[in-house]
């Protein structure tokens, strides 16, 4: 190739004299070949650096030819997931890939995270390294994310350390935040698994003491049944989740009753309600037929009736009603009880969540009865919200699509007179 009037020296580029990338460990495969890419797209640019930090004057303006290999892995990477950013070591951006656009931590040629800058620099000065960094939603547009971040010095005999460094960022917000349920899950179900067992443990213990007393034999018995059932009860609840969350296929919605399904809820729930002297009144617009699972949306419902007898005052009433609206079926569950503050509207229907601690033992519930009906409403296509006020009660909707869609009611029954908010429904 003919050398510019300026009488640049040729560049050549020979394979054999490029030395071999420097080990980045154990990566994943996509991660892998991001880096590869780099490395391999990094020689053109360590002699475009070369030739700038060489010359001055006219040879700024020598024309280097792109291999086609190069030109290769520069597309590849453009069409990557993982962003790819390679900065220089005045943290100048030379390469950065439509991916690390996107994410609004580019501008022109300055980087925008502080914590990227201080990773590379770190990476410049002692090696690969991999960190996971937090992208704030100022700067992202949308909620923080975590990245998860492999930084890799590229270095070339063409360039004078501290040469440029890669960085590839992988979305692992969601993984991260799956871990971390994960976590909490497992320690919430070890924690409620060991109240029950250890009452029972304490309970045979006292009954042993007590083998000469009939009466307290009985009743440390009756304990020992009421905790057995406890525990019993959270097992289930906890294998009904499992099944909602994916363990198993979602059996054939088929047509629903409506009306059955309320009835046979009620049924579930009259004997805990007369205990505490609650009426259950039963309204809305009859003949209603939904698509679904009978047997789950049974326990939904009465899992938004126990929930209410758990939380209301003697002598009062609960109301569950259903009506037509918007091509679903709304069935509400409305309560005069203590109702619910502000701060935990947002968190009702997690896992193990309970406005009052101190209620949980006299309540008697596992904390899941919620998070099932959240589940059963979406996975058959609906939502379920929460209406509340201390002092005044609660009212839960369970949404669910109509099988036929009737004309919508235009007065609402009397157990629907406080508005639920959609927007709780994904809390």
């Amino acid at each position: 190739m003919n050398t510019p009037s300026s009488g640049a020296p040729d560049q050549v580029f020979d394979p054999e004299r490029v030395p071999a990338a420097p080990s980045i460990g154990t990566v994943s495969p996509s991660v892998a070949l991001v880096v590869g890419l780099v490395l391999g797209g990094a020689v053109v640019l360590t002699i475009v650096l070369g030739s700038r930090r060489s010359f001055d004057g006219p040879a700024r303006d020598a024309q280097v030819v792109p291999l086609p290999e190069a030109a290769m892995a520069r597309r590849l990477l453009d069409l990557m997931d993982p962003a790819v950013l390679v900065v220089d070591a005045d943290d100048a951006v030379l390469l950065a890939n439509p991916a690390a656009r996107a994410l609004g931590i580019v501008r022109a040629t300055r980087l925008l995270v502080p914590d990227l800058l201080e990773l590379a620099q770190t990476v410049r000065s002692s090696g690969n390294r991999r960190a996971d960094i937090r992208l704030p939603g100022s700067i992202v547009g949308a909620g923080p994310r975590m990245m998860s971040v492999h930084g890799v010095r590229l270095e070339s005999g063409t360039v004078a350390p501290p040469g440029p460094v890669a960085l590839v960022l992988e979305d692992v917000t969601e993984t991260r935040r799956t871990e971390a349920v994960r976590r909490d899950f497992v320690a919430n179900v070890g924690h409620e698994l060991k109240t029950p067992v250890g009452a029972l443990a304490l309970l045979a213990e006292a009954i042993e003491g007590a083998a000469d007393d009939p009466e307290a034999v009985q009743r440390f018995a009756a304990r020992i049944a009421h905790e057995a059932d406890r525990l019993g009860r959270l097992v289930r609840e906890l294998i009904d989740l499992s099944r909602l969350q994916g363990g198993e296929p979602l059996p054939e919605l088929v047509p629903v009753p409506v009306d059955r399904v309320l009835a046979e809820a009620v049924d579930r729930t009259r004997t805990a309600a007369r205990a505490k002297e609650l009426d259950i009144a039963v309204g809305g617009q009859p003949g209603l037929v939904v698509r679904g699972v009978e047997n789950q949306l049974a326990t939904a419902v009465t899992n938004l009736l126990a929930n209410a007898v758990a939380y209301s005052t003697g002598q009062s009433r609960i109301a569950v009603a259903a009506r037509a609206r918007s091509g679903f079926a709304e069935v509400t569950v409305t309560d005069s009880g203590i109702g619910i503050p502000r701060q935990d509207r947002q968190r009702v229907f997690e896992r193990f969540y309970r406005v009052d601690q101190s209620r949980a033992s006299s309540t008697g519930g596992t904390g899941l009865g919620l998070a099932i009906v959240k589940h059963v409403a979406s996975n058959h296509g609906g939502s379920v919200a929460v209406w509340s006020e201390e002092g005044l009660g609660s009212t839960f909707t369970l949404r669910i699509p109509l099988a036929a869609a009737p004309t919508d009611t235009t007065e609402p029954s009397a157990g629907e007179a406080v508005a639920a908010d959609p927007g709780k429904g994904t809390a």
